[in-house]
């Protein structure tokens, strides 16, 4: 997700933390302010410091490469020359945010290449930082899902599975994409219906066995090794991405049921509890009870590419099944 930072450049503290303040009020995600503010600046809450004296001026070639070997680096272009932000998003490992006076100069930051800086630095009053918040993230992420035939259900006794719980609130047709393999993953519903027997849980996903993939940008975590504070996606059946964070993880043991599907000739498969409100989504965005789940019936899930190691693509002969 795009991260949105302030610039605060000022040499009077007390109208540094008055920006501060509305940057954390706000929501951003770090900061930018001189060095002999930085502690004082941690006292306010919680945001991401980097020092103003280590903004990078991209001038020439070599300013380039001083960009790219710097883990966070904090970009000013001059004279706003796309080629050299084109060069380092291209090439960047690290992070890349780019300052910004306009929201015009906003856009082209976060879009160049179409993949873009990974965020953008801005100064002002609370209503100019809100109004770039606002462009920042309402630039929702999308991803490709795909619609896939159930093959096979299966009961499989007794395992443990895994809720998470999130700081957010999901509608329906919103969930997380799980699955046994890295590259084919279902999209398992968040607990927004209510059911006969259970009030509705909108922030939670009953996602899974303690062994699946849980898809979190471009790497995956197992279900069994989340905590409370991790970043995790909420993704709806259009294929939109926002992000959350686990409130709480709970691990019980309950029935399982084994889902086998298939979409474009590539096969994978889900491990959920066996049980009435646990539901995939179809390609309608309604939700479907595995309790009513049938062989044939269309659900939505996202297939990928590469196998993982330590949650990141490799390079390597790696399969599974």
């Amino acid at each position: 997700m795009k991260e949105i930072w302030l610039l605060a450049d000022g040499d009077n503290w007390d109208e540094v933390k008055a920006d501060l303040r509305n940057a954390i009020e706000l929501g951003f995600d770090g900061a930018i302010i001189q060095q002999k503010f930085i502690e004082k600046a941690k006292k306010l809450g919680k945001i991401e410091l980097q020092p103003l004296e280590e903004i990078v001026e991209i001038k020439s070639a070599r300013d380039q490469e001083l960009a790219l070997g710097k883990r966070t680096a904090v970009l000013k272009f001059s004279d706003w020359k796309v080629i050299p932000l084109e060069n380092i998003v291209a090439m960047k490992k690290g992070k890349a945010i780019v300052i910004v006076d306009s929201i015009e100069d906003a856009r082209l930051a976060l879009t160049t290449l179409e993949k873009g800086a990974d965020g953008i630095a801005v100064k002002g009053n609370r209503e100019t930082l809100r109004k770039f918040y606002e462009l920042v993230k309402a630039e929702k992420e999308k991803i490709e899902l795909n619609r896939a035939k159930i093959k096979e259900i299966k009961p499989l006794g007794l395992g443990e599975r895994v809720c998470i719980d999130t700081v957010s609130i999901m509608s329906v047709g919103e969930g997380m994409l799980v699955g046994n393999k890295a590259g084919f993953m279902f999209l398992v519903a968040s607990e927004s219906e209510e059911s006969e027997y259970v009030a509705s849980r909108p922030f939670r996903v009953n996602a899974g066995s303690v062994n699946a993939y849980l898809k979190v940008g471009d790497k995956t975590r197992y279900l069994s090794e989340l905590k409370a504070g991790d970043e995790v996606e909420v993704v709806k059946f259009d294929g939109e991405v926002r992000k959350s964070h686990v409130g709480r993880v709970k691990i019980e043991r309950r029935p399982l049921l084994l889902i086998v599907a298939e979409a474009n000739g590539v096969e994978g498969s889900v491990i959920l509890q066996n049980a009435e409100t646990i539901k995939l989504i179809n390609p309608e965005g309604k939700h479907v009870s595995v309790s009513e789940l049938k062989a044939g019936d269309e659900v939505l899930v996202w297939v990928g590419e590469k196998a993982r190691h330590f949650g990141v693509k490799v390079e390597e002969f790696v399969v599974e099944k």
